[in-house]
């Protein structure tokens, strides 16, 4: 998940919208992030994370979840290969909890050096790595003995595909038992936004392929579980609420997504803009705030 999109000034369709990238990064960090906080707090308090833990956090994004997790005292690596944005956001994050004294090592814009240390806070240890789960390499450290994956799957066509090659990568760098954390959205009939992201769909066509929303089947989670040979050990539902203090922050807010990148490119970012509003009006309260209730799902599995 990305950020706030820019229209185009002569959208048309099939062009591909213009994103002011940092724009979108805020977006997603100040405003929507926050939405699954109530799934990593769910998670953590479930493994009982704490001193002790190691984790590696794929697709980690501005590091909301690794701020959490080094709270508790875990020591945390984030790992991401999209958007040099959020990670940015991530190191200054996680710097931000630093005790200050001179000499402070600051997070490197791409991977550490083999050995290298990382950055202290008031909790665990953190490091930031942009690249794949094997830049995140250390030989001199213990090995991770959690591993999350907390980008929901069930919203998009073929995201279910995407975390096997993460996983697949991450999984030598985990101890034989660590837990493996999958994350994805809950049955549509209990997700309010199912219906607010189904306008990306209808607006994107013909672009309805790749990137197009899809409703989240029973076993999306099992599923990925079984090809990446991940040993399921128990699951949850969490309830995640999306809630917005008015209706141009949960547009801004799902916009930052990028669910709805191709609905811009097909049909412009005015219409987009329109039909949004559309769709988030029968879930604005009387004192302009908006309020989706949502329902998440996690799987816990093991390294075999």
């Amino acid at each position: 998940m990305t950020p706030t999109l820019v229209r185009q000034h002569t959208p048309h369709a099939g062009a591909a919208p213009h994103v002011d990238l940092r724009a979108r990064a805020r977006d997603w960090s100040e405003i929507q992030e926050r939405m699954l906080v109530p799934l990593y707090e769910a998670v953590y308090e479930r493994l009982d994370l704490g001193d002790g833990t190691r984790m590696l956090g794929l697709e980690c994004g501005s590091g909301l979840a690794l701020l959490m997790a080094a709270a508790r005292g875990a020591t945390v690596t984030g790992v991401d290969s999209r958007s040099p944005e959020l990670l940015a956001l991530a190191r200054r994050r996680l710097l931000s909890r630093t005790p200050g004294a001179p000499g402070t090592p600051e997070i490197p814009e791409g991977p550490r050096p083999h050995g290298a240390r990382g950055t202290g806070t008031r909790g665990g240890t953190a490091r930031i790595v942009q690249g794949s789960p094997g830049d995140a390499r250390d030989p001199s450290a213990p090995a991770f003995t959690l591993v999350t994956a907390f980008e929901p799957i069930g919203c998009l066509a073929g995201d279910s595909d995407g975390p096997g090659a993460l996983l697949d990568g991450a999984a030598p760098l985990a101890a034989r038992g660590a837990a493996v954390v999958l994350a994805g959205w809950g049955p549509p009939e209990r997700c309010a936004t199912t219906s607010v992201l189904r306008v990306a769909t209808r607006l994107a066509d013909p672009l309805r392929s790749a990137g197009s929303w899809r409703p989240a089947l029973r076993d999306d989670l099992e599923e990925v579980a079984r090809r990446t040979r991940l040993r399921p050990d128990g699951s949850g539902r969490v309830a995640c609420p999306f809630g917005y203090a008015d209706a141009r922050s949960a547009a801004r807010g799902l916009l930052s997504t990028g669910l709805f990148d191709a609905a811009i490119a097909a049909a412009g970012q005015e219409q987009v803009d329109k039909e949004l509003a559309e769709a988030l009006h029968p879930y604005r309260r009387p004192d302009g705030t908006v309020w989706m209730p949502n329902v998440f799902r996690y799987l816990i599995t093991r390294i075999p």
